[in-house]
C-alpha cells in the first residue's frame, strides 16, 4: 500500500482524545462516584498495610513481605489509571499527548507483568510453607526474597520496554480518538496508519509467554499443595492449610479473570461483547482488585488483624 496518499503526524506532535467509557457519557459523573471510592479505598488500604508490614517485626516473614509488594504495585496500578479517568468524567480533561500516552501505557502494562510474578512468588511461598515446612525458613531467606523480587521488577521492565519502540515506529496519519479512560498497548497502535502485525504478536506473546506461563506455575503449586493437605490424616490440619491459602486464591481469581477478560475481548470479542462493557471492566479492573485484596488479607489473615486492632486500641483509648 502507497503511504503517499497519508497526511502523516510525527508521533511528538500528537495529542490523543481518550473519551472514558463510550456510548455511557451521559452517565459519566455517576461511574466516577464508585470509582472515585474505590480509588481511595485502595490507596489507604493498601499503604496502611505496608505501614503495617513493615513496622511489625512479627510480619517480616516471607508471606507478608510478598503481601507488601503485591499492596505497592496496587497502589501504582490504580495511581496510574484512576486519577486520568476522575479527571475525564469530571472535567472532561479528554486531552493526553502521545509522550504522556506511552508513559501510562508502559507503566500499566509493566506493573500488571510485575504483579503477576508476585502472585507466582506467593504461590510459591505457599507451596515451600506446606509441601516442605522444614526447609522453609531455609529456602525463603531475606536474600531469596529480595532477588525474587528484583527478578519480577527486571523481567516485567524487559518485557514490557518493547511496547515503547512497537508503538514509536509505527506511522500516524492524524487519527487520535481513543475509546478508553486510559492508554493502553492495541489502544495506541489501532490509530496507526500501518501495519501492526508486529504489535499484536509481540501483545500475544508477551501474555502467553508471561502471565499465561505464571499462571501455569501457579496452577502446578496449588495442585502440588492439594496433593500434600490431603495426604494430612487430620481434617483439622487439612482445613488450617488451606485456610492459609484462601486469601491468596481470591486475590490470584481477581487479578487474572477480569484481565483476561478485556484481554480476549479486546482481541477476540469482536460484536459479541459490547464496546462499552469492555471498557467498563477494564475501569473496574484497576480499582476493584487493589482496593479488596488489604480488605481479603486483613480479614483472612490472623497476624494482620491483630495488628490492625494493636494499632487502633490506642487511638480508641485516647477517644
Amino acid at each position: 500500500m502507497a503511504h503517499s496518499s497519508y497526511n502523516y503526524t510525527s508521533p511528538q506532535d500528537m495529542w490523543y482524545v481518550l473519551i472514558g467509557i463510550p456510548g455511557l457519557e451521559d452517565v459519566h459523573t455517576w461511574i466516577s462516584i464508585p470509582i472515585c471510592f474505590m480509588y481511595i479505598v485502595a490507596t489507604v488500604g493498601n499503604l496502611f498495610l505496608i505501614f503495617l508490614i513493615v513496622t511489625e517485626q512479627r510480619l517480616h516473614e516471607p508471606m507478608y513481605l510478598f503481601l507488601s509488594m503485591l499492596a505497592l504495585a496496587d497502589v501504582l496500578l490504580t495511581t496510574s489509571t484512576a486519577p486520568k479517568m476522575l479527571a475525564i468524567f469530571w472535567f472532561q480533561s479528554v486531552n493526553i499527548s502521545f509522550g504522556s500516552c506511552v508513559s501510562q501505557m508502559f507503566f500499566i502494562h509493566f506493573i500488571f507483568v510485575a504483579e503477576s510474578a508476585i502472585l507466582l512468588a506467593m504461590a510459591f511461598d505457599r507451596y515451600v510453607a506446606i509441601c516442605h515446612p522444614l526447609r522453609y525458613t531455609a529456602i525463603l531467606t531475606s536474600s531469596a526474597i529480595g532477588k525474587i523480587g528484583i527478578a519480577a521488577v527486571v523481567r516485567s521492565f524487559i518485557i514490557c520496554f518493547p511496547f515503547i519502540f512497537l508503538v514509536h515506529r509505527l506511522i500516524y496519519c492524524g487519527r487520535n480518538i481513543i475509546p478508553h479512560s486510559y492508554c493502553e498497548h492495541m489502544g495506541i497502535a489501532r490509530l496507526a496508519c500501518d501495519n501492526i502485525n508486529v504489535n499484536i504478536i509481540y501483545g500475544l506473546t508477551v501474555a502467553l509467554l508471561s502471565t499465561g506461563l505464571d499462571i501455569m506455575l501457579i496452577i502446578m503449586s496449588y495442585t502440588m499443595i492439594l496433593c500434600t493437605v490431603f495426604q494430612i490424616p487430620s481434617w483439622t490440619a487439612r482445613i488450617k492449610a488451606l485456610s492459609t491459602c484462601g486469601s491468596h486464591i481470591c486475590v490470584i481469581l481477581m487479578f487474572y479473570a477480569p484481565a483476561f477478560f478485556s484481554f480476549f475481548a479486546h482481541r477476540f470479542g469482536g460484536k459479541t461483547i459490547p464496546h462499552h462493557i469492555h471498557i467498563l471492566v477494564a475501569n473496574l479492573y484497576v480499582v476493584v482488585p487493589p482496593m479488596l485484596n488489604p480488605i481479603i488479607y486483613g480479614v483472612k489473615t490472623k497476624k494482620i488483624q491483630d495488628r490492625v486492632i494493636l494499632f487502633f486500641s490506642p487511638i480508641s483509648m485516647c477517644c
